[in-house]
């Protein structure tokens, strides 16, 4: 949290309690947060969001990506239903209320290392009518992705990676006359006039970057 005077209360509150183990704090604007994470390599990690939509989803994909077995938990003074279905969507397992006890943030804290959610029924509707039209838009993109061959999905996948046509090209062991001639095909098939938009058709259906094992 931005406010020192909270983390430091919630440090001693949650340290009294014997099945919890407070592992660090630090503000979010702090630049040594995501080093942080990765060094203590929490299971759990309560944050403040931003005050846009789009900065909430930000922080939260950035602290999935520092340690992603970490349960996020958002500890905010925010009512905002688009906030909450951006933190879901980031993959927040909790939305808690500063203005709801301290009790109620330990058994949330207990509770999502266990595989449960937490959202109050205030944002949970917007939630669910949201991640429900997610997964309808995903199938009906994926339906789109069927009418290209394997090789087409295997090069649009490392489009969806950034990777250039001569990478591609190295990458496939083939020419790169052959990648622009799948990528030509792929844009016609999709009905796209971009590698762009080819991409954004991939990511709704669930394509993403491979992330390096290293």
């Amino acid at each position: 949290d931005s406010h020192a005077m909270l983390t430091d209360a919630l440090t001693v509150r949650l340290s009294s309690a014997d099945d919890l183990w407070v592992v660090g704090s630090v503000s979010p604007e702090d630049p040594r947060l995501m080093d942080i994470v990765r060094t203590q390599r929490p299971d759990v990690i309560t944050t403040e969001i931003g005050p846009a939509a789009v900065a909430t989803g930000g922080l939260l994909r950035k602290l999935r990506a520092a340690w992603p077995p970490a349960q996020l938990v958002v500890l905010t003074a925010s009512h905002d239903s688009a906030h909450a279905v951006a933190a879901a969507r980031a993959g927040a397992a909790a939305w808690v209320s500063k203005e709801s006890s301290l009790e109620n943030l330990l058994e949330v804290l207990r509770g999502v290392p266990l595989g449960h959610a937490f959202y109050p029924p205030r944002q949970l509707g917007a939630v669910l009518r949201e991640l429900r039209d997610d997964v309808q838009r995903a199938r009906d993109c994926s339906a789109r992705l069927d009418v290209l061959s394997q090789r087409e999905r295997e090069v649009l996948l490392r489009m969806v990676d950034g990777k250039p046509v001569t990478q591609i090209a190295v990458e496939s062991v083939v020419s790169t006359s052959t990648v622009r001639t799948h990528v030509r095909s792929i844009l016609t098939k999709l009905g796209v006039r971009s590698r762009l938009e080819a991409v954004s058709v991939a990511r709704a259906a669930g394509l993403r970057p491979v992330v390096d094992p290293t």
